[in-house]
């Protein structure tokens, strides 16, 4: 496959395409960590000793109330605002998955990471105003969160090598500095190779040259819906991704909530025994990504077969190691294990289904892609 791509590869190190990698990984760490932090905050903000939401009187819970403010959510309560959040994930992915196309990549993204950014900064108000507010502002920040998630996956039309798609990829999904990083952002990205002021000459042609195939006459098409409806891997992606996002996705909202309740520690631990699975999930999925690449520039695997192998490793092992915890947990230590295998082995898919989508139809950008997170997330 090497002699197809002309000039000879530029070095990854120091390179725009891997910064441009490392600064989207900052953004999207911004990202599941302003969706992750009501999780955490949850476990002291509701009261916890009355799940169902009934005053407490007691002397000590009393005092606990005048540190930190109390709110009698319900469990159920809870869920939907946890998952408020996608209301707005789902809604925006059909327009932006169009407008990607169209308009400026660069500046999408700045300003939807300021807004959500914006709106996690103003949750603690929401939550006084009362359920209603709150659940509308995490809606809000869905709006924000799934126009930035959606419209990265143009970029690497643009910017990533296929031999290197799947490295590049893995590290920029591995996860108030949120407005600062939107201007970063803004300032340091550009929606093309060639546009860009800085890029060397060898790296903007290696760029370039090995995406000018799948590249040509990619405006000039329209998406083929009723094709994409009736195809089987597309389905097959589909699924995996409903699959993939529900697991981790519970993970997300309620390991805190689980860490509470089964070892009882306090808030500061709690916090880091909930981050130590995403931890791990960042070094498997660069590692995930790094191996894929691997199998396939020394041609040890098709790419289909390497698509499979990580899919089934992100899909299969989560659940396993779910099992696992529940059934097989005999000690503190033992839970922790399993917790974090639960919760970062699905970081397999990233070189395996979350990827997919570009091997299949390079040329449709993000397009083709709102479509299969919208019917993953419909189902």
């Amino acid at each position: 496959m090497d002699n197809q791509f002309s000039p000879r590869k530029v070095p990854s190190v120091c390179s725009f395409r891997y910064g441009l990698s490392l600064l989207l990984h900052v953004c999207n760490s911004i990202i599941m960590s302003q969706r992750m932090c009501l999780s955490l905050t949850m476990v002291v903000m509701v009261n916890s000793s009355d799940p169902h939401g009934a005053p407490n009187t007691s002397t000590e819970e009393s005092l606990d109330v005048t540190k930190n403010p109390v709110y009698n959510w319900s469990p159920k309560t809870q869920g939907i605002i946890f998952s408020s959040i996608f209301y707005g994930i789902l809604i925006i992915q059909i327009p932006v998955g169009y407008l990607s196309e169209k308009y400026s990549i660069k500046k999408m993204i700045s300003s939807a990471l300021f807004l959500s950014s914006l709106f996690s900064l103003i949750l603690p108000m929401a939550a006084e105003g009362g359920e209603a507010w709150i659940i509308a502002c995490r809606a809000a920040q869905g709006v924000s969160q799934g126009s930035a998630l959606i419209a990265q996956h143009a970029i690497w039309v643009k910017w990533a090598p296929p031999l290197e798609r799947g490295r590049l990829t893995s590290l920029s999904l591995s996860g108030a500095c949120g407005c600062g990083v939107s201007l970063l952002w803004f300032l340091l990205f550009y929606d093309d190779p060639k546009t860009h002021p800085c890029i060397s000459v060898s790296e903007k042609n290696y760029i370039l040259s090995s995406l000018n195939q799948q590249q040509s006459s990619s405006r000039t098409r329209s998406l083929p819906i009723k094709a994409m409806i009736k195809s089987l891997p597309l389905w097959a992606i589909v699924f995996g991704s409903f699959a993939f996002h529900w697991t981790n996705n519970i993970m997300l909202f309620y390991t805190p909530t689980f860490v509470d309740s089964n070892l009882h520690v306090n808030v500061k631990e709690n916090g880091l025994l909930s981050a130590l699975p995403y931890l791990f999930a960042w070094s498997f999925g660069i590692l995930a990504g790094h191996a894929a690449d691997f199998f396939l520039s020394r041609n040890i695997l098709r790419l289909n077969t390497i698509r499979k192998l990580f899919s089934t490793l992100g899909l299969f092992l989560p659940p396993f190691f779910g099992l696992c915890l529940l059934h097989l947990s005999f000690s503190f230590y033992s839970t922790i294990v399993f917790l974090i295998l639960t919760g970062s082995t699905g970081s397999f898919c990233m070189a395996g289904l979350l990827i997919n989508g570009l091997d299949i139809a390079p040329r449709y950008g993000g397009k083709h892609l709102f479509l299969v997170s919208k019917l993953s997330r419909a189902l």
